[in-house]
């Protein structure tokens, strides 16, 4: 008789231990929510379209041209 109260017990300690476990969802690591945030801006960087070089050379002139009129003010 104790043997199979024994047993009983432990069965149903090993599935409410099972139970739990099939339950418990880990929660996101914040790696996890690092790599969503990097796939996230690659995909929004890849809609954009690169700035032609005639665009790139004419935003640099226009940055020297600042700075060249802040420091002569």
């Amino acid at each position: 008789m104790k043997r199979l109260l024994a047993l009983l017990a432990g069965g149903l300690g090993l599935r409410a231990l099972l139970r739990r476990r099939a339950q418990a969802r880990p929660a996101p690591s914040p790696a996890d929510d690092l790599r969503a945030k990097l796939a996230q801006a690659k995909a929004q960087e890849a809609e954009q379209l690169p700035p032609t070089v005639d665009e790139r050379r004419a935003d640099v002139h226009a940055q020297a041209r600042k700075a060249i009129d802040d420091l002569g003010a």
